[in-house]
C-alpha cells in the first residue's frame, strides 16, 4: 500500500499515550512508531507478512474482506495510508475501524482528492481508473467519517502544484478552487470517537463509574427520585475521590437544563463542593437570583 509523506505520523502529539497500536497494510510506520512507543503493543495487519520489525504482531489477513481477530475498544490508535481507496464498503470498514478504538482512540488515515488538478487532467483527457479505485472529496470523506460515529475529524492537506495554465483553465472552466482544493493531492485524516474534551472525561474514571454519574446526573435533572439521587451522587463523588473541576466539566457535557439541575441538588442540602462545582460550571450565572452576571 502507498506511503503518504508527509507522514500520518504527524498527527500524533506529545499528549497521545498509545498503549496499543494496529497498523493496518503500512508497514513503513513500523519502525517509527516502536521509537516513539518503545512500550506500546503494536500490531500488524497486511494480506502479505511483508516486514519484519522486532516486537510486532503480525496477522495476516486482508482487512476488507475479513474480520479483524480483536476485542472491541481495544486499540489507542488505527494507522494505514489510503485504506478506503479500494473497499466496495468504505463505511462499513470506517464503522468498523471505530469498533475496535477505545473511547479515547483515534484513526489515522488518507485519502486521495478527487478534485486534484491531476485527477481532473486525466478526466478531460478521457482516462480514469476509478474502477478500481475510490477517490472522494474533503467533503464526501469527512460525511462518511461522521456517519460511521467518528466525533471529531481532522485534516491536513497534502499539496501537489498544478501548471499555472492548467489551475486557470479548470477556474475559468466552474471548478471552484475553496482552501487551494484543487492543489491538494491528499488529505491526511486524524479521526477520534471522542470530542478532545470529552476523551480527556474519559480517560480519568471507568466506564461503569462513568455511567453510573450519567445515569445519577439525569435523574437529578428530571427530579427523578431526588433527594435519594443527590444523596448517591454526594456518595459516588466521595467513593471515587473526585474532584470538582472534573464533576463539573461532566455537568456541562452530559446536563442540557443545567439551571434546572442545579436547583434540585440545592433542595437537600449544599456542600462546598457543590458552590466550587457552579463557580467552574456556571460563573455568569446567579442561580440564586436567577439573573446573569454578565
Amino acid at each position: 500500500m502507498e506511503d503518504i509523506k508527509p507522514s500520518l505520523l504527524d498527527f500524533v502529539t506529545g499528549e497521545d499515550f498509545f498503549q496499543r497500536i494496529l497498523v493496518v497494510e503500512s508497514g513503513a510506520y513500523l519502525a517509527e512508531l516502536r521509537g516513539r512507543f518503545p512500550t506500546a503493543e503494536i500490531f500488524f495487519v497486511a494480506a502479505e507478512a511483508n516486514v519484519d520489525c522486532p516486537d510486532v504482531r503480525t496477522t495476516v489477513l486482508d482487512y476488507r474482506e475479513e474480520r479483524l481477530p480483536f476485542p472491541e475498544e481495544f486499540f489507542d490508535a488505527i494507522i494505514g495510508d489510503l485504506t478506503l481507496e479500494v473497499v466496495t464498503n468504505p463505511q462499513d470498514i470506517a464503522a468498523g475501524f471505530s469498533t475496535y478504538l477505545k473511547q479515547t482512540g483515534c484513526w489515522l488515515t488518507s485519502f486521495r482528492n478527487i478534485r486534484h488538478w491531476s485527477v481532473l487532467e486525466k478526466l478531460m483527457r478521457g482516462v480514469f481508473g476509478g474502477i478500481v479505485s475510490r477517490l472522494y472529496t474533503r467533503t464526501e470523506f469527512e460525511r462518511l467519517l461522521y456517519a460511521s460515529f467518528y466525533k471529531e475529524v481532522r485534516l491536513l492537506p497534502l499539496k501537489k502544484k498544478s501548471p499555472p495554465e492548467l489551475l486557470e483553465r479548470l477556474i475559468d472552466c466552474g471548478f471552484d478552487n475553496f482552501d487551494d482544493d484543487l492543489q491538494t493531492e491528499f488529505w491526511l485524516v486524524r479521526a477520534s470517537r471522542s470530542m478532545p474534551e470529552l476523551a480527556l472525561l474519559k480517560t480519568m474514571f471507568t466506564s461503569e463509574v462513568r455511567a453510573e454519574l450519567s445515569r445519577l446526573l439525569h435523574r437529578i435533572e428530571y427530579g427523578v427520585a431526588t433527594a435519594d439521587s443527590v444523596e448517591k451522587f454526594w456518595e459516588l463523588f466521595d467513593a471515587q475521590g473526585m474532584f470538582t473541576d472534573y464533576a463539573a466539566a461532566f455537568i456541562r457535557s452530559v446536563v442540557m437544563h443545567r439551571e434546572q439541575f442545579y436547583r434540585h441538588m440545592k433542595m437537600f442540602g449544599t456542600r462546598a463542593e457543590l458552590d466550587a462545582i457552579i463557580d467552574e460550571c456556571e460563573s455568569l450565572y446567579d442561580f440564586d437570583t436567577g439573573n446573569r452576571l454578565l
